[in-house]
């Protein structure tokens, strides 16, 4: 074993709420137990984090050394508090037993193969849309997001891996949307006759959210190249296949829902 991909954890607020026990654990005791491995077979071990280490961040964008603003016994800190952990783990590893590390915080990811009911806004959305259902915004919209396609992402990952860069790296795309601005875009691509509708805010959901990605771009030589728009209307085009399949599909609405297969 050279290299070991640590990527385990549910990432969807409702799924990761639905039994937070088991999501803190993945993140600390699985990482323990990858952490374990990679130390007995000399691997380097890269850990997928996540933007949520910055909770409700004072500071935009979030660079890599902005230290977050977390609610430690919120419904979102199993998540968020399990993925700064791990992160210290790898450090520690690191420091202690010359384990050869990698920190990858990745913001929102979107992209075909994405679960209908994964719960967050882009699968949401587009499910929503097609069906032309109401799209469904938890609170005012005026929180922001940044979507990047998933072939960046995987490009960044591998990049990240396979460089020599050992310190936490933002791997998402700053182009920026209000959640509300998000679903008239895709309510236009969609062509949809869906209704927005403002339902109360998620507690502890972030206000905003884009990430400094010049580490990125200076160390990986990495920056995105699939533009929003190219990556939706594959996405779309994948959803559309899916809902044909199915028939109808109900979006995951907000609160702690089982993931299905």
């Amino acid at each position: 074993v050279d290299q070991i991909y640590h990527l385990a954890c549910p990432a969807s607020p409702p799924h990761y709420q639905y039994n937070p026990v088991k999501t803190i654990k993945t993140s600390t005791m699985g990482t323990l137990n990858m952490l374990g491995l990679a130390k007995r077979v000399r691997a380097r071990i890269l850990l997928t984090s996540t933007s949520e280490i910055y909770g409700d961040p004072k500071v935009h964008p979030q660079p890599e050394s902005y230290w977050g603003n977390v609610n430690t016994i919120g419904p979102r800190s199993c998540y968020d508090e399990g993925k700064r952990v791990a992160e210290t783990m790898m450090y520690s590893y690191r420091n202690q037993n010359k384990v050869d590390v990698r920190v990858a915080r990745i913001f929102n990811t979107f992209g075909p193969r994405m679960h209908p009911n994964d719960g967050r806004v882009v699968s949401n959305f587009i499910i929503q849309a097609l069906q032309n259902k109401k799209m469904t915004i938890y609170g005012e919209g005026k929180q922001t997001r940044s979507f990047q396609y998933v072939s960046d992402l995987v490009a960044g990952l591998h990049a990240l891996m396979n460089g020599n860069y050992d310190l936490p790296v933002n791997l998402g795309n700053p182009d920026e949307y209000s959640v509300a601005n998000f679903a008239k875009y895709i309510q236009n691509m969609t062509h949809s006759k869906s209704e927005i509708v403002f339902l109360p805010k998620s507690q502890d959901d972030p206000s905003q959210r884009k990430p400094d990605i010049r580490t990125a771009k200076e160390q990986l030589n990495w920056e995105p190249r699939v533009s929003v728009e190219d990556g939706l209307t594959n996405t779309i085009a994948y959803f559309s296949r899916v809902l044909k399949a199915a028939g109808e599909i109900i979006p995951t609405g907000p609160g702690a829902a089982k993931p299905e297969a």
